[in-house]
């Protein structure tokens, strides 16, 4: 794996001045935690790393970090790389566009998104400032892990600069659905996918996540994915789900800690006999803390029993302070805190705790213990370590932890009792049920729990993003083995210089041309017409544009150069210089049997449209939404296939859209037929369909085949993109310098 090359918005520590003492304090968060957890863990499977380094926007200046900082790194086992970024556009960086934008976005809040060109343009300029530090730094075959929404763009740019090094990304908040990302601004959003693409690998908590991901990709790049994988430029990029977990052991062993007993045994005497219920969120609106309030305070009006016995610890964790919505939320909490209070207590009791500061770890763990129900109920979360603190923190396995089915933690803790968090009945009657929990019950519910995150550790979270990093740079490599790379193409370039009779076999759609909306508007421009001009003019080559478009087309747009036309697949032909023949003259009744079904599925299928041509009749779905058209074109194939068994017809399932021909002819036949009457010694054969793989089969050696596209292909070689085409064909005609040609 060579060096690991952590990235995070911020360095994983911070500098504390008291006077003339100078702190160096670790930073608060699961990304810190998790990293930190497994650099000093000895079940680590970091054998093949052979350094570690992070790098992030420094909290303290340069000075402090000549004077102070440096001086002292040595006691760490990672090297640090700090930034240093001015403080005005680190704030509409950070405060403006990841926090007013892409934070109440990707958490549900649209209407508290703060949209300014401003707050782009920042965010732009310091993942830009990273990719060109981190170019100054790593190396090829370094990993760089690139964590979070701050550094959304930075994939892309640090591959545009540094193309050969392995690049991971996991996002630790929610994906959101299209349809929320939607409401950014074109370019915003393209951006963000363009720049996620970058990476080898992204990885994502949730299922649900790694499909809105992929579903985004596909509705703003027009990237396909084939599971989870997709093809992207000239790579095969990986999207994948990784819930991240917690350090295990250290929550689980801190119930035998001496400082962490005599805290819980304080909070229990302090509470004499009261159940305790307890939450620790940051200060956001995403936490559902008033939601969280007005459940408990439904609760309490219900249950009038459980006054005087049960108390509600609230730590809140202060977070952004300098944005005025938090500062605003921290009030409207205290309110409402205060009415509930006012509301409830007696002169010895009061129904909620409330604390407004950060929690020193044995503190935390002492309450975890100490706590009868965990209440949290965030509105939206991309995972909630919380939840999986509290469970791991439950030595004896007393407890009920009461989640939020938003949160990310619900798809695993799900013996966890599930609420929905703006519904005060539903939480309150899942605190009512809580309280009343047989032990037994507990036990067995947290029993469970406790196993999945034994299993699935900080240490196994890492060792697996990692694992599958260096196995998507495997597929990687195995498919570059087909890539037609310098060397290969030298070869055929030398082998086409050299032949005294050339055939040249090209699809049309998807190889001489990109696809179009519409069949229609696939129309040759001047550049392309006089590329096939010069290459058919040559008369050593014989052109052959074979194509599954029809005879009429195809002789409008290409009938005047001198060339072979093929057309639906084989199914007519028009030879250099001659007349068109029909392959197989056959009746189209047929048609009459399909047309229908077909016409069915384009009134299912908004964006489809059928296209008839003499022999074949075809159903197109490039137009529709990705997800429905695909769904629809394997119920129209599952409908053809039983119509048309024991006929003459197949059903071919091609690049969008799903074709009907009568068997016995296709572009292998016609492929095999015109090579061996020319019998040339030099073949060339491009496409990038289902049906160009008949070709590639027939031909076999006999020809350099090559697929405009990635995946399983009998075909020699692969290209990725159809925009490498015509370049190709026009390197082809260069001729051979004199060291060339004797070297060949």
């Amino acid at each position: 794996m060579g060096r690991l090359i952590i990235v995070s918005n911020r360095l994983p520590f911070s500098v504390d001045h008291d006077g003339d003492q100078v702190t160096i304090r670790q930073s608060s968060g699961g990304l810190v935690s998790a990293i930190k957890s497994y650099f000093e863990s000895d079940q680590a499977d970091n054998s093949t790393i052979t350094e570690k380094a992070w790098m992030g926007v420094a909290d303290f200046s340069s000075e402090d970090w000549e004077s102070e900082v440096a001086p002292r790194m040595a006691k760490y086992d990672f090297t640090a790389y700090p930034l240093f970024v001015d403080k005005a556009l680190y704030k509409d960086y950070y405060n403006g566009f990841a926090n007013s934008v892409l934070w109440p976005l990707f958490h549900y809040f649209p209407s508290l998104v703060d949209y300014q060109t401003q707050y782009y343009d920042a965010f732009v300029q310091v993942n830009r400032i990273f990719a060109e530090r981190l170019s100054e730094v790593v190396r090829p075959g370094d990993t760089v892990w690139i964590h979070d929404y701050q550094l959304m763009l930075l994939p892309d740019m640090l591959r545009a600069q540094q193309s050969n090094i392995n690049i991971g990304f996991f996002l630790h908040i929610p994906f959101p659905s299209y349809e929320i990302l939607r409401l950014m601004p074109t370019e915003w959003k393209t951006s963000l996918m363009h720049g996620l693409m970058g990476a080898d690998l992204i990885g994502f908590h949730t299922h649900d996540y790694v499909q809105h991901f992929m579903q985004s990709v596909k509705m703003l790049l027009g990237v396909d994915n084939y599971f989870y994988t997709m093809q992207y430029q000239d790579r095969l990029v990986k999207a994948d789900l990784f819930p991240i977990g917690i350090d295990y052991k250290k929550f689980h062993q801190a119930a035998y800690d001496a400082e962490v007993l005599d805290l819980r045994n304080d909070i229990k005497r302090n509470f004499e006999s009261k159940k305790i219920i307890f939450s620790v969120d940051r200060l956001d609106y995403t936490k559902g803390l008033m939601d969280r309030l007005n459940g408990f305070e439904y609760f309490l009006q219900q249950h009038p029993e459980w006054l005087e016995q049960v108390v509600f610890v609230l730590n809140i964790v202060p977070s952004r302070d300098e944005i005025p919505a938090y500062l605003e939320r921290k009030r409207q909490i205290e309110e409402k805190i205060g009415t509930l209070n006012g509301k409830f207590s007696s002169i010895s009791w009061q129904p909620v705790i409330y604390r407004y500061n950060h929690l020193p770890f044995s503190e935390l763990c002492a309450l975890y213990q100490a706590a009868d129900v965990a209440l949290i109920t965030p509105l939206r979360d991309g995972m909630n370590l919380v939840a999986k603190e509290y469970v791991a923190s439950c030595s004896t396995q007393r407890g009920v932890l009461i989640l939020s089915e938003l949160a990310g933690a619900a798809s695993e803790l799900n013996e966890a009792l599930l609420v929905n968090p703006t519904d005060i009945v539903d939480v309150s009657n899942a605190i009512v049920k809580a309280l009343n929990m047989p032990l037994h019950e507990q036990k067995n519910r947290m029993a469970l729990m406790q196993k999945r995150l034994m299993d699935y550790d900080v240490i196994k979270w890492v060792n697996d993003f990692l694992d599958q990093l260096v196995n998507v740079r495997k597929e990687q490599l195995k498919l570059q083995t087909k890539l037609l790379d310098d060397k290969i193409l030298k070869r055929i370039h030398q082998h086409y210089q050299k032949a005294q009779k050339r055939c040249l076999l090209l699809d049309y759609d998807g190889t001489l041309v990109s696809f179009t909306r519409l069949p229609q508007e696939a129309v040759p421009d001047k550049e392309l017409k006089d590329l096939l001009y010069r290459l058919a003019k040559d008369e050593k080559n014989h052109v052959v544009i074979i194509s599954g478009r029809d005879a009429e087309m195809l002789e409008k747009w290409l009938g005047h150069l001198p060339v072979t036309l093929v057309a639906e697949h084989g199914a007519s032909v028009k030879m250099k210089n001659e007349l068109w023949q029909q392959a197989i003259p056959v009746s189209d009744q047929w048609k009459d049997e399909i047309r229908p079904i077909m016409q069915m599925f384009v009134s299912r299928c908004v964006g489809s449209f059928i296209e008839e041509k003499n022999n074949t009749i075809a159903w197109h779905y490039r137009n529709t939404h990705p997800d429905l058209g695909f769904s629809r074109s394997r119920e129209l194939i599952n409908n053809l296939s039983q119509l048309v068994q024991n006929t003459m017809l197949q059903v071919i399932d091609g690049n969008k859209v799903i074709e009907v021909r009568m068997s016995g002819f296709d572009k292998g036949v016609m492929a095999l037929r015109i090579v061996n009457d020319l019998n040339p010694d030099f073949t060339l054969c491009i496409g990038d369909d289902t049906t160009d793989e008949d070709m590639f089969k027939a031909l076999g050696n006999k020809a350099y085949s090559i697929k405009v596209s990635n995946g399983i292909t009998a075909a020699q070689y692969t290209v990725f993109s159809q925009r490498k085409v015509l370049p190709l064909l026009e390197h082809l005609m260069t001729p051979l310098t004199e060291n060339e040609y004797a070297g060949a």
